[in-house]
């Protein structure tokens, strides 16, 4: 049955519009807003947090893990699970048991604690991300969904720019566990809407018994097994550590499982075939690529500014927050701008900015630090809701309501894989190339050369001016010569980051020729199913 033209139904007119269906939207972006910020939001605190509940630094990194691990399972699922249980049930359940865990993580007290409510936190908002542009595209008419889109696109590229923001300022001034707290009073206003606003629906709990069980489980070995090999493979020396090639096999294994399993089944529960549309492949793609740069600049500048300036984490957010702040000044522009200018050029403008922010930071010194960092991070303010929020409109233009929870699902899974893969490339990158560039530097100090003499020398006229026997002064001359050339070197690692950044992304804009120009007034073919 097509319900184009009905009253909140996609495509329908503008007439049929009304306060409930833009709460509708609204209740689903800010479901959205909570599961993505909680991404990041613990990143910039989890040497606090596993200092309280007694963890090292390796087993505190299951605090993110744990939670990237457990959403990347669930969110292929959501649009399966919505169909099946009911839109407005299945997302206002999720959305309380959300804060539920929110509340648990805060109160815990140890490690196992916290892993496990930290994974409850990742599969119910896995469930809030995908659900909103399905919202979006389902209770907007379509001279009104670039309005959502620009919503939606905005949380997806502020939340998690403002996430080591606020999860800093919130440990240093009051303490980590408020970073949990926080998500109590939206995530209730969130629940309100979405039972208010949100259709009743049947669930078709018949489904169940027929459904792709051997595709799910696959999908959920597979893919939370390579976030494991990603998040923990540089903290265990990646292929020396036999936990890591177990679960590199099992993701192999069970990655192409679920590949054959869901391009044969006669109902898959989600639909992969979907990648032959150029949209949704190519969005999906650049996607990928977004999630690495955009997630990838969030995990350098901190780890930066923490290991080569040391500062501390509410200092680390005020930097952070230079890329996240002025996306709010962009965003009443957006919907305008989509409307007018083709979404490919906007994209391409995006990638652009953000390519060119990070060749700013190859030219980075022992001496960069907040004053150096702000232009780049405004270019990637600027670059962020350009390229993502056409990127959302393109991927599905032209959908049905199935294929729009499809698609919204596919390009998820894309970003976030797209973020772990490019975070593990670069913490690998900075440790190898800062070993490559120190040996370089070191080889090149021979005890012959004069001007090494003459450091060596003005160092320990120093410590000697400072009291210092000559024995101890050469002693601390030596080792200070030795910590800067480990910090210069760390330093040109970390421009190596960024150069590759850039690089990817110049790469990637050839994507934008396998992606068509979305016909004036697209919206998604909606049915009843």
């Amino acid at each position: 049955m097509n319900t184009a033209g009905l009253p909140g139904a996609p495509g329908g007119d503008e007439g049929g519009l009304t306060l409930r269906d833009w709460l509708a939207v609204a209740g689903g972006i800010l479901g959205a807003f909570m599961a993505i910020l909680d991404i990041q939001i613990t990143n910039a605190s989890l040497a606090e947090i596993g200092g309280a509940i007694g963890a090292t630094p390796s087993e505190g990194s299951w605090i993110s893990t744990g939670y990237l691990m457990a959403e990347i399972i669930v969110i292929p699922l959501t649009g399966w699970l919505a169909r099946t249980f009911g839109l407005r049930r299945f997302l206002s359940i999720n959305s309380m048991m959300f804060i539920g865990f929110s509340i648990l993580c805060a109160m815990s007290n140890s490690l196992t604690e916290m892993i496990l409510w930290r994974a409850g936190q990742g599969i119910t908002g896995g469930v809030l991300i995908p659900t909103a542009i399905t919202i979006v595209r389902s209770r907007l008419p379509a001279d009104k969904q670039p309005i959502g889109v620009a919503l939606f696109g905005m949380v997806a590229t502020f939340a998690p720019a403002i996430g080591p923001t606020v999860g800093g300022w919130l440990t240093e001034n009051w303490s980590w566990h408020y970073i949990f707290y926080l998500n109590v009073l939206p995530g209730a206003a969130a629940v309100a809407i979405q039972l208010w606003a949100l259709d009743r629906e049947q669930p078709k709990l018949g489904e169940l018994r027929g459904a792709d069980w051997l595709g799910i489980a696959s999908m959920a070995i597979g893919l939370s097994s390579l976030i494991f090999v990603l998040e923990e493979g540089q903290r265990d020396e990646w292929f020396d550590s036999r936990i890591i090639v177990a679960a590199s096999i099992a993701s192999a294994i069970g990655i192409a499982v679920f590949l054959i399993a869901e391009l044969t089944a006669d109902k898959p529960f989600i639909n992969l075939r979907l990648f032959k549309n150029p949209a949704v492949g190519g969005s999906g793609i650049l996607m990928a690529v977004f999630g690495a740069t955009a997630f990838g600049s969030v995990y350098l500048i901190p780890s930066y500014l923490a290991q080569v300036q040391g500062y501390n984490a509410q200092q680390i957010g005020e930097v952070v927050m230079w890329s996240g702040i002025p996306q709010l000044f962009l965003l009443p522009l957006m919907p305008f701008l989509i409307k007018r200018i083709d979404p490919r050029i906007l994209v391409a403008c995006g990638l652009m900015l953000f390519a060119v922010s990070c060749f700013i930071n190859v030219d980075m010194s022992p001496d960069t630090a907040m004053d150096q960092l702000m232009l780049p991070q405004l270019l990637r303010a600027a670059g962020q809701p350009l390229a993502t929020i056409p990127l959302t409109q393109l991927s599905v233009v032209g959908l049905t309501r199935r294929d729009t929870a499809d698609s919204a699902g596919i390009t998820s899974v894309m970003r976030n894989l797209g973020a772990s893969i490019g975070i593990a490339m670069l913490s690998t990158v900075v440790q190898t190339r800062e070993q490559v560039h120190f040996s370089v530097i070191a080889e090149a100090m021979s005890r012959n050369s004069l001007r090494l003499q003459e450091r060596l020398q003005t160092l320990g006229a120093m410590f000697g001016s400072h009291g210092a026997d000559s024995g101890t002064a050469q002693l601390q001359s030596a080792s200070l010569l030795a910590q800067q050339v480990r910090q210069s070197a760390t330093v040109m690692a970390y421009a190596d980051s960024f150069w590759i950044l850039g690089v990817c992304i110049i790469l990637s804009l050839a994507t934008l020729l396998i992606l068509r120009k979305p016909p004036k007034g697209a919206a998604i073919a909606a049915d009843a199913h």
